[in-house]
């Protein structure tokens, strides 16, 4: 009944299999992929025919996890999978951004690809197995893709490259770098890592590049037994004649819009030339056809003007970065805020500090467990000067503030020296070109604004390219047209002594060593020139935090103290909090973190911690307070909530015939620890402490 391909190979010490023709054997191409004990099921599906009219390629990748895969029950009320979790965006968008670029250019028919986590060894991560199964799966499924590619995860552990680290290993690595590729080049970079150099980062990039060359070979050889005929290429149309008529009589237009530097203006005169050909052609027009020869002709003249000139839309050379303006505090309410100008980019950029109890809880495959810092893009369509929907965040705002959170992750403090949970907000209120890398430098910051004592400050800046045969162009700075019709879309963020975070996406087959090296180099240059722009603003963070902000102390107390602090159902702990106005957090290695709006309120919860947790010391002399009177002595409170018994032989140096001779409730007394009971309770002394002065009376034998 089924007829089953398997091809397996070890890479990176472990066995990674490919297994197709027994499940979802009704899909274009279904491959399911396993490494160590991470299972993924990879599917792709084409539609027969493109839909009338579409002039762009319509491709949606799903990749989903299913918690069952790690054994475990979805949380929540509804107990199922709902809407994708921030992994699963990332993850799908990881896939995308190789795959994308290598299907035929005249192939437009709907396309979806959907990889489903179906095992998870706790070890293996299953984005990668994701990646490489969804290339298996659309190199056998005879759609027009030009791939495969291959994928790896690179670690760095400071001596050598780590390939495909385990989860376990990636906890102390200084890299996480993901890079993705045919076996003629780089297509896709995505990592974080920990102030590495461009070499150390350009030589990881090669290292993986080089590991997947045996991953596309395994492909190669499933495909040359398993794969489908292949569908018929998309008919070339007749370019020449719609080129003749339509965009050659317009290519002055467009030259004049492209020298006008002014995005808004230049936006205006391109929408309006678009008009015309529409008016002019009307039912005639092939659209889709049309759109793509225009884009063709806007590329012809931006592209060849700067290989020929080496002369941009907005007159810079190729290495100039934009004019920088650099502001904080712009919000007075706000615990820190910066407004971050980079040509006709701009970024608000908000910090807000928060407690312990605002930590982010992620339900991952791999259990739960809390974020300290949370980095939020939005991208409101006012930004571009249009009007537009606005909703949840897309999957391009949560990949651009995800890649902002890498960037400036590495820098922040440890959670021992600065225990605040971050939240940072990045309204982007103009675009022309990387608001991701604006909202890194907004970031960075409206942190230091906020008091938040990172590292060192943080830059991005976004690279482009224009290549044509051998010559080629690296530009920094780009532009939202440059970006839109270059061949690469580069992003470095760091401080001035490394790389943070760094992001590659090529829309060509690939790009050589060479040319990552110079763009390295070049992002550099225009990293330090940022900072010391930046820096002008402020160059560290301040040392206090702004008034509006909570102040946060830690303090420790033992674990068997926990208890008595949070008190039966709660009680304590609501009695402090309600009493003082503080918030405390108290974790289970018995750090207690007290937030409050004002020293007063923070010391007064202190206090009545310390009162709660102190313990009785042997010969100290403590002011205490007559709670109880009984036939054979008094209770005394001196510590806190503690009370200890003064037996009716300690009440005075004589004998007394009844305690409420000596003392009665409510009494102010002086009292000395002279012992402690088997069970623990605390003996004291009144005849041994001076009542009026305080002071310690030695203890006389009596006959």
């Amino acid at each position: 009944m089924f007829e089953v391909y398997r091809k397996e190979i070890i890479w990176g010490g472990r066995t990674l299999t490919f297994e197709t023709g027994k499940v979802a054997r009704q899909a274009d191409g279904a491959v399911m992929v396993s490494y160590g004990g991470t299972t993924v099921l990879c599917t792709a599906v084409g539609a027969s025919s493109a839909k009338p009219g579409i002039d762009f390629f319509p491709l949606t990748v799903n990749y989903q996890e299913k918690t069952f895969a790690a054994g475990r029950i979805p949380g929540g009320f509804f107990k199922r999978e709902g809407r994708p979790s921030e992994k699963e965006t990332l993850v799908s968008r990881l896939i995308d951004r190789p795959i994308r670029p290598l299907f035929h250019k005249n192939y437009k028919n709907e396309t979806q690809v959907i990889v489903t986590v179906l095992a998870h060894d706790m070890e293996n991560d299953p984005d990668i197995v994701a990646l490489i199964g969804a290339s298996a799966a659309l190199t056998i499924s005879g759609l027009p893709f030009m791939g495969p590619i291959g994928a790896c995860r690179v670690g760095w552990d400071g001596n050598n490259y780590i390939l495909n680290p385990t989860v376990d290993q990636m906890q102390s690595a200084n890299l996480d770098l993901v890079v993705a590729g045919t076996n003629e080049g780089v297509l896709m970079v995505e990592s974080e890592a920990s102030e590495l150099s461009e070499e150390i980062m350009l030589g990881a990039v090669d290292f993986g590049h080089k590991e997947m060359e045996d991953v596309i070979k395994a492909i190669i050889d499933l495909a040359e037994v398993a794969a489908k005929e292949p569908r018929p290429l998309p008919a070339e149309p007749d370019e020449k004649d719609y080129y003749l008529k339509i965009i050659k009589p317009f290519k002055k237009n467009f030259e004049k819009a492209y020298k006008e530097m002014d995005k808004s203006k230049r936006s205006k005169m391109l929408s309006e030339i678009r008009g015309e050909i529409l008016v002019e052609f009307g039912d005639n027009l092939n659209t889709s056809l049309a759109s793509s020869l225009t884009k063709e002709a806007e590329a012809e003249i931006v592209r060849g003007n700067i290989l020929k000139t080496k002369k941009r839309i907005d007159g810079r050379d190729t290495k100039t970065v934009r004019p920088i303006i650099a502001e904080v505090g712009t919000l007075p309410r706000s615990h820190g805020s910066s407004l971050f100008t980079r040509g006709e980019t701009q970024t608000l950029v908000v910090a807000t500090l928060g407690t312990g109890q605002d930590e982010q809880i992620i339900d991952a495959l791999e259990g739960e467990y809390r974020s300290k810092f949370m980095l939020h893009y939005n991208f409101p369509p006012y930004s571009v000067g249009e009007a537009g929907r606005v909703g949840s965040p897309g999957r391009r705002e949560v990949g651009h503030g995800k890649l902002a959170w890498r960037a400036v992750n590495p820098l922040l403090p440890s959670g021992e020296d600065f225990p605040y949970t971050v939240r940072v907000v990045s309204e982007v209120t103009e675009s022309n070109g990387s608001s991701s890398m604006a909202t890194v430098c907004g970031t960075s910051l409206a942190l230091m604004d906020a008091g938040v004592p990172i590292k060192k400050p943080v830059a991005g800046i976004a690279m482009g390219l224009i290549k044509e045969k051998k010559d080629f162009s690296v530009l920094s700075d780009i532009l939202g047209d440059e970006d839109h019709l270059g061949d690469m879309d580069f992003k470095v963020a760091g401080t001035e002594d490394g790389i943070t975070s760094l992001q590659m996406d090529i829309k060509i087959t690939s790009i050589t060593k060479e040319i990552m090296k110079i763009a390295l180099d070049q992002a550099k240059d225009g990293r330090i020139h940022i900072l010391n722009e930046m820096a002008k603003a402020i160059g560290s963070s301040r040392e206090t935090l702004a008034d509006t902000a909570p102040k946060i102390t830690t303090m420790k107390i033992k674990l068997e103290k926990i208890r008595d602090v949070i008190g039966p159902g709660g009680k304590m702990i609501r009695e402090i909090c309600e009493s003082t106005g503080a918030k405390v957090d108290i974790e289970d290695d018995g750090t207690i973190k007290i937030a409050a709006s004002d020293t007063e309120s923070s010391l007064a919860a202190q206090k009545k911690i310390n009162d709660i947790v102190a313990e009785a010391e042997l010969g100290v002399i403590y002011n205490g307070k007559v709670v109880k009177t009984v036939d054979f002595g008094a209770f005394v409170n001196f510590l806190g909530t503690k009370d200890g018994l003064v037996h009716i032989s300690e009440l005075q140096n004589a004998r007394t015939e009844k305690t409420t001779d000596i003392c009665k409730e409510g009494d102010s007394v002086k009292v000395k620890v002279i012992g402690f009971d088997d069970r623990g309770k605390v003996k004291l002394s009144m005849k041994r402490v001076n009542q009026e002065t305080g002071e310690n009376i030695e203890d006389k034998k009596e006959d």
